[in-house]
């Protein structure tokens, strides 16, 4: 794992930036090493945008954030064709996407028409314009932000789009030490306009390269067999939770299964070994699983989360 230490200076620096929130800087990197996109849910001012941009800035790459609004258009992701009087001729001109790293902010501002231009950039890693096929770069990942509140004039993401998620992962407000840590660390940067600069910036072949050695870290047959067990479960979940086998109406698909056990290398590799634990399934599943659950009307009525469903399975599915 040669590339490693060169993520943990990038966890190190993103640190600098962001006070707490240790899960969120881990599930950004998981996506980075994964080639996943990310989904970020929480309330306004928990530093979801701010992380992804100091991701941008400890990594060699091009950035763009897109405010996602109600009046957005496809084009104004995708690009346009636009005529050249001179040359007489239809020129295409790349739109925001094709950029390395994409910041969507408040995905679920915009139409469902503009949210289905990104399934095509978010899976086949290629845009489509007119009768020509684009591709995007390498690295390219999304991480799209999503306000709980404020649900008024919003548009919720379909579950195919949801399903092209590696993470859905919610954050939660600081402690009061780390609200305390926050204020000073702003007045120490007069007001965050002092910018903190990493010394080398990890370089895009060095993160292709790290996606390479995260594909061999090792998993046990016995640990594959849990992983399709508990997305199994998902589908069946009366063959776990009797009293709860109609809390689900569409379980987790086969790409959750692939996710899972990506997440899962990604995390041991992170924590610097070549192998992945039972411990490394059970802390990437509820993030991996949460938005590909679907809890039927008696879950919701009986106020049963898709978070509760995923507890209760990884208490009950034996642990290898």
């Amino acid at each position: 794992m040669h590339t490693q230490p060169e993520f943990l200076k990038l966890r190190q620096h993103m640190q600098s930036v962001i006070v707490g929130q240790a899960a969120l800087l881990d599930r950004i990197l998981i996506g980075v090493l994964t080639g996943g996109h990310l989904l970020l849910e929480g309330a306004p001012g928990l530093a979801k945008t701010t992380a992804v941009k100091a991701l941008a800035s400890g990594v060699h790459a091009s950035f763009q954030r897109i405010q996602f609004t109600p009046d957005l258009m496809p084009a104004d992701l995708t690009g346009s064709e636009v005529f050249d009087p001179q040359q007489r001729r239809f020129d295409f001109m790349p739109g925001p996407l094709f950029h390395e790293i994409i910041l969507a902010d408040e995905i679920n501002r915009a139409p469902p028409k503009v949210q289905s231009a990104l399934l095509e950039a978010m899976e086949e890693h290629q845009i489509t314009v007119g009768a020509q096929t684009h591709p995007l770069p390498a690295l390219f990942i999304v991480m799209a932000t999503q306000n709980p509140l404020e649900q008024a004039g919003t548009y919720p993401l379909p579950e195919a789009q949801l399903d092209r998620f590696l993470l859905h992962v919610t954050i939660d407000y600081p402690s009061q030490d780390e609200e305390l840590a926050i204020l000073r660390r702003d007045r120490q940067t007069h007001f965050g306009e002092d910018r903190i600069d990493l010394e080398s910036r990890l370089q895009p072949d060095t993160v292709l390269k790290a996606r390479h050695e995260v594909a061999e870290v090792h998993i046990e047959p016995t640990i594959e067999e849990y992983v399709v067990r508990l997305t199994h479960a998902t589908r069946h979940l009366g063959e776990w939770i009797e009293e709860w086998a109609d809390y689900i109406d569409f379980g987790a698909s086969p790409r959750a299964t692939l996710a899972l056990v990506r997440a899962a290398s990604a995390y041991a590799y992170l924590q610097g070994r070549e192998y992945v634990i039972p411990d490394d399934v059970i802390e990437m599943a509820p993030d991996v699983l949460r938005h590909r659950i679907l809890p039927s009307f008696n879950a919701k009525a009986k106020q049963v989360t898709s978070a509760m469903i995923i507890a209760r399975l990884l208490e009950r599915i034996p642990i290898p």
